[in-house]
């Protein structure tokens, strides 16, 4: 696969820097305002000229799979075995991380990975956003976001990428999902809203989003599996000497609908994530815990659930399952 080709000099990120052939990690600060953030970060610079690599986790509390694949990545990336230069954040939201277990910041209540490329001028997370694009996403040859179920959800692993309608953008970004080795790609048909993955497309960086690991797990050998693919994909990307692995052959999908509360109470599924559904089939129900009553709810659409709601207590607008349905030829 082609990519950029970048003259050696020291990577910089803040004050952390490391020159050719060395890595330096450390913690970075952000400016978000009222307060500042450290950062952690890992700066590989290799040995020989290849492309610039930005690899993050962390954007949500309680999804524990990717960040312990980033650190397991980290210690793992040797200079002398690269060629061009891997940034990894294994904790990109830490007060979501630390001090949160679930998708919104303690801070101000606000998704991070809704309002990429961020806002300078906003609020810490909107500040915290553009500041991971100013100086970490921004400037890659090609990005991967690592996110996993969280405490409440069931997951389908699976990768994501946004069309951008830009075919060399597209293709590069193909080739990139189906070298990761996992088997079920779901695409976004446009690279709008605010994920850090459809952000870094608009800007003509090949991005994905990998899914991997549910309902919170803290697995050794999931994160392994994940670290193996992403060394398998900076083979193929030419920043590490691996030779080619057989491809797996991938499932292709499409979003087709969202499932979302419309009422408080306990839900109760009957369907957990990698079922297949039809539109109007009940998958589970939410009950009233003062009068028992039950309120039936239904998938919105035809195809596979890749992620659910695990846990019990739901309100109006939790999401209680995202389906995808196989993506036709030419679409």
């Amino acid at each position: 696969m082609s990519t950029s080709v970048r003259a050696s000099g020291p990577l910089t990120v803040g004050t952390l820097s490391a020159e050719p052939g060395s890595k330096a990690r450390g913690s970075v600060l952000a400016d978000l305002g009222a307060i500042t953030m450290n950062i952690p970060v890992t700066l590989i610079n290799g040995a020989r000229r290849g492309p610039r690599i930005v690899i993050t986790a962390g954007m949500h509390g309680g999804e524990f799979t990717g960040v312990d694949a980033a650190t397991r990545l980290s210690e793992l990336l040797k200079p002398g075995e690269v060629s061009g230069q891997v940034i990894v954040c294994p904790v990109a939201n830490p007060p979501a991380v630390y001090d949160g277990r679930l998708g919104v910041s303690p801070l101000d209540g606000v998704n991070i990975n809704r309002v990429f490329p961020g806002n300078a001028e906003g609020g810490p997370t909107e500040r915290l956003a553009a500041w991971l694009f100013a100086d970490l996403i921004g400037g890659a040859d090609a990005y991967i976001d690592l996110h996993s179920g969280g405490i409440d959800e069931t997951l389908n692993d699976f990768i994501g990428y946004r069309l951008t309608g830009k075919p060399v953008l597209d293709e590069k970004t193909r080739h990139m999902a189906h070298a990761l080795g996992i088997r079920d790609v779901v695409l976004g048909l446009n690279a709008e809203g605010g994920n850090s993955h459809a952000a870094a497309a608009r800007h003509g960086i090949p991005a994905l989003l990998v899914e991997t690991g549910d309902r919170g797990e803290r697995d050794p050998a999931a994160a392994g599996r994940l670290v193996d693919a992403l060394c398998g994909l900076l083979g193929e990307l030419g920043v590490l000497d691996r030779a080619s692995r057989e491809p797996l052959p991938v499932r292709e999908w499409v979003w087709a609908g969202a499932v979302t509360a419309d009422t408080t109470g306990l839900w109760y599924p009957d369907v957990t994530a990698g079922a297949d559904v039809s539109a109007g089939q009940v998958i589970g129900r939410i009950t009233d815990p003062a009068t028992g009553r039950e309120h039936r709810v239904v998938a919105s659409a035809t195809g596979r659930v890749f992620y659910g709601m695990h846990g019990l207590t739901v309100a109006p607008g939790a999401e209680l399952a995202a389906i995808a349905a196989p993506r036709e030829p030419g679409r």
